[in-house]
């Protein structure tokens, strides 16, 4: 996926069908010419659902396409023929998706889980005949119901990617190209600042075939929860991750005070994420001898399992995966 075919927020309008009117018709045919009613009730106006789809990654789909709208019921005919439902229109969503009430803001639900379907706005109700009407006193009423009005409005979709790990780390700090080494993903890099500018994800491949999903999310810099930088359009990205890797270059002036600022930044984006299992890989390793490493691990910060490891010489991988795994199945 290229990062131009990557969205995680947009606005989409949509709008529900309209009820059927409900039908006045008297039954009329040979030889009875005063019958009584015998008009359907109208078809109920199309709903607008949201779907999960666990094969989309990203909302670019949307992108083109933001205005949904559903299909008028059908009206009520003689005989008490109820008239066509509407046609329901689908939102195919991936999981990890919000929708909000684009006005005011509330959170109307999440798509989280595979073959979710959620109304999100409900198709007008049919009128009803007047076959329905007819009373000892009232024996041929003339009127009926007519359709009820379809509901409209503006809604915003916001994107939380669903990944069991999740890359924390200032800007060049080898995120991308651990990702690539780890799993079969292509993103961008390059040997300045800021090269990812969305996230990317990719697949571990682990032992026994078995698999977990990591994301990687573009850098953190300070202050980054008050939006600086690409600010809250990427942290909340890691709000679903289970295990938090962070990742900071042995070439690092001072590794934990770095690690304490990236910790820091989570804090202020949301307390709970220091809730969260987390690993802190120490990259490009590959320059270090033993006594270098033997200096660092001196320095480092407390309370957090560190590994040394290499990208680019494959060095402390697996191990790290196997780190991984369990901090996953614990």
């Amino acid at each position: 996926m290229t990062e131009g075919n990557f969205v995680d927020y947009l606005k989409i309008y949509a709008s529900s069908g309209k009820g059927g009117g409900g039908s006045t018709h008297l039954h009329r045919e040979k030889y009875i010419t005063k019958g009584g009613p015998d008009g359907g009730d109208g078809g109920r106006g199309g709903h607008i659902i949201v779907r999960a789809n666990p094969n989309l990654w990203t909302l670019f789909h949307l992108k083109f396409n933001k205005h949904f709208r559903a299909e008028h019921g059908g009206h009520g005919a003689k005989s008490r023929s109820t008239g066509k439902d509407g046609q329901d229109v689908y939102i195919e969503v991936p999981l990890g998706t919000i929708i909000r009430d684009s006005e005011t803001q509330e959170v109307l639900f999440e798509i989280t889980k595979d073959n979710t379907e959620q109304i999100l706005l409900e198709g007008g109700m049919g009128g009803l005949g007047n076959w329905n009407f007819r009373s000892s006193t009232n024996q041929t009423p003339r009127y009926a119901q007519p359709g009820i009005d379809g509901k409209e409005n503006w809604f915003q979709l916001e994107l939380k990617l669903l990944a069991d790990v999740g890359l924390v780390g200032f800007p060049n700090a080898g995120k991308s190209t651990l990702l690539s080494v780890l799993t079969a993903a292509k993103p961008k890099i390059a040997d300045y600042a800021f090269t990812t500018l969305k996230p990317n994800l990719g697949i571990v491949q682990y032992r026994d075939f078995q698999t977990f999903v990591i994301a990687d999310i573009p850098g953190i810099i300070e202050g980054a929860a008050e939006g600086k930088g690409l600010g809250h359009r990427f942290l909340r990205h890691i709000e679903r991750n289970s295990i938090l890797l962070f990742l900071i270059p042995a070439d690092s002036d001072d590794i934990k005070k770095e690690y304490k600022i990236l910790l820091n930044e989570l804090k202020q984006h949301n307390p709970e994420l220091l809730d969260k299992n987390r690993l802190l890989a120490i990259s490009k390793s590959d320059m270090l001898d033993d006594e270098l490493k033997e200096e660092i691990k001196k320095e480092l910060p407390e309370g957090i399992k560190t590994l040394f490891i290499s990208s680019i010489a494959h060095q402390g991988l697996s191990e790290l995966k196997d780190n991984l795994w369990q901090l996953l199945n614990e």
